[in-house]
């Protein structure tokens, strides 16, 4: 099984054809998105048909869960940059409709999948101890292993911060998979491909042009 794996799409539908139309030509079996798929980006319903035509298995990230759970008519903005933040989360919400809202309300916050070669793999968007807290590539191996939590199972696929990188912290290979809509790479996307199978894992990450 090839596993696509990409995180923070932030409504950048654009940006995720990209990597879908680069991927395509590598290959791959299943989708997996590790959250923040569509706040606040230009496109967020065009990223959701996207992802649901791809048959993707998503779990809930931060943005995903404030488009369910925040009110803005109920806070208040203090500056500009606040008072535009509460306008896009208005916007995208009317835009996506109750439904897809109510969808991205119920999705998890991980998710595990068997693996053939008798390994576990967990999907979360921060970490398997919190999945609001991002592992981050510039963390000790004590604070990545701290992140881990007491079952991270064999393989941890996770976005959140942003920066793609494959590390392992004793027998947990940790797969961050960076972001498609908003890498500090600007014009960049990032993506994973995971190849499983009986004999164990491969990983290739790579970089799309947009």
């Amino acid at each position: 099984m090839r596993f696509l794996c990409v995180s923070d799409i932030h409504g950048h539908a654009a940006a995720l054809a990209r990597v879908l139309e680069d991927a395509d030509a590598r290959e791959f079996h299943q989708l997996i998105v590790c959250g923040d798929s569509l706040f606040p980006g230009p496109a967020p319903l065009e990223t959701w048909k996207m992802l649901m035509d791809r048959h993707a298995l998503c779990v809930q990230g931060l943005s995903d869960r404030a488009l369910y759970e925040v009110d803005p008519v109920k806070l208040t903005a203090t500056t500009p940059g606040e008072q535009a933040r509460l306008q896009r989360l208005r916007d995208v919400q009317r835009e996506v409709g109750e439904l897809i809202i109510a969808r991205l309300g119920k999705l998890p916050p991980t998710a595990r999948l068997p693996l053939e070669s008798g390994q576990e793999l967990v999907v979360v968007h921060g970490s398997p101890l919190d999945p609001t807290e991002p592992m981050c590539s510039d963390m000790d191996d004590a604070e990545l292993s701290a992140l881990l939590g007491d079952d991270p199972a064999d393989v941890v696929v996770c976005g959140a911060s942003h920066v793609p990188f494959c590390r392992s912290i004793g027998d947990v290979r940790i797969i961050s998979v960076g972001s498609v809509g908003e890498s500090p790479a600007m014009g960049y996307a990032h993506a994973t491909i995971i190849d499983a199978s009986a004999m164990g894992i491969s990983i290739e990450q790579f970089d799309v042009e947009l």
